[in-house]
């Protein structure tokens, strides 16, 4: 008479303890640590075009509506000369940042000058051109964010 062979549990068809099948705890990142590199962007270009005393700030969060850009930052210049000097500074900031410029758009005398950093868009305008163009108006769907908020440190 032969002897029946049985089969030994293997690991594979073992039961898995309690403690295996409890999920492990997820590790929470802190706040700032988990910002966006285009908030640090758009608050710095922000406080840039403020420092140089852009006026009629706004902020706009397009990322819904717009298939070329994340956020659209308005301002308001005095003068052609202050558009330059508007545009150098945050051209500055962008460098700063390594951000990557896909162009910038200005004509001598045209009142408006737009600075492409992919995911911000910048419009800076004379106020004639401002009133002109009303963008806010054509972007009337987009979430304003409040640009005192990137002034804060």
């Amino acid at each position: 008479m032969k002897a029946k062979a049985t089969k030994k549990p293997t690991k594979a068809t073992k039961k898995p303890t309690k403690a295996a099948t409890k999920p492990k705890p997820v590790a929470r990142r802190k706040a700032a640590a988990s910002a966006k590199p285009v908030d640090k962007l758009l608050r710095l270009i922000v406080q840039a075009l403020d420092a140089k005393k852009a006026e009629d700030l706004r902020v706009l969060d397009v990322s819904r509506l717009s298939s070329i850009t994340d956020y659209l930052v308005l301002a308001t210049g005095s003068s052609e000369p202050h558009l330059r000097a508007l545009r150098i500074e945050l051209e500055r900031v962008l460098d700063e940042q390594k951000a990557r410029i896909l162009s910038v758009d200005t004509t001598q005398g045209s009142g408006w000058t737009v600075v492409d950093a992919f995911d911000v868009m910048v419009h800076i305008f004379t106020p004639e051109n401002r009133n002109k163009y009303r963008m806010e108006l054509l972007w009337r769907d987009a979430t304003e964010l409040t640009s005192t908020k990137f002034l804060k440190n």
